[in-house]
This record gives structure tokens, C-alpha cells and sequence, in this order.
């Protein structure tokens, strides 16, 4: 059974970077799939910000690409977002996840996610 966990800070203050990591049980990340970072603001729809590929490529939106960094760590099995210069705008619950396919946007080829970790941008 694969697991996910969002791990990092709930508060960020604006102009920091907002780090958080996603700790994979259950599969290697290295081994297979492509693996998501995703986010909703309070009131809106899911927003697809970033992935790593089993490969390590990595692929952004390009809304966020000029601040966004996905990196990994194929020993911790973990896999990290940071987002810098962050705004009260990227309030949000983010979460990552695991595609089978790695579409962007494709929400249904997600099998896994994990839980969520809110993160508030204040001051």
C-alpha cells in the first residue's frame, strides 16, 4: 500500500519561501510514476503546481515556474516543494500525489495522495 505525507511548516510569512516535503511509503519513487504537487486555496478549485518524474525530470506550471522548485531524495524516499516569494494568495491546502500517467491536469490518473497540510501566508 503506497502512503504519502505532507510534512512542513503551517505558518509562512510573506516574501519567504514556503517549503514543505513529501515522505513516500509503500514504493521507491525513483522506481516508477510521476509525482505531483497540487494545491487549493480556501473556495477554489484544485491547482496543479508541479511534477518529478521517476526520471527527476520535472515539469511546472507555468503560472508558478519562476518560483516554484521541486527536488528529491531518492534515499528519504521524499520529494520537495519550495515556493518562494509567497503572497497571502498562496494560502492554500497543498498536497502531493502520486500519477499513473503524469497528463497534466489529469486528476484521474491520481491513485494516491496524501492528506493534505494547510499553509498559511501571514504576517
Amino acid at each position: 500500500q503506497v502512503q504519502l505525507q505532507e510534512s512542513g511548516p503551517g505558518l509562512v510569512k510573506p516574501s519567504q519561501t514556503l517549503s514543505l516535503t513529501c515522505t513516500v511509503s509503500g514504493g521507491a519513487i525513483a522506481a516508477d510514476y510521476y509525482w505531483v504537487w497540487i494545491r487549493q486555496p480556501p473556495g477554489k478549485g484544485l491547482e496543479w503546481m508541479g511534477t518529478i518524474a521517476y526520471s527527476a525530470n520535472t515539469y511546472y506550471s507555468p503560472d508558478l515556474r519562476s518560483r516554484t522548485s521541486i527536488s528529491r531524495d531518492t534515499a528519504k524516499n521524499q520529494f520537495t516543494l519550495q515556493l518562494s516569494a509567497v503572497t497571502p494568495e498562496d494560502t492554500a491546502v497543498y498536497y502531493c500525489a502520486r500519477s499513473r500517467t503524469g497528463t497534466w491536469g489529469d486528476y484521474y490518473a491520481m491513485d494516491y495522495w496524501g492528506k493534505g497540510a494547510l499553509v498559511t501566508v501571514s504576517s
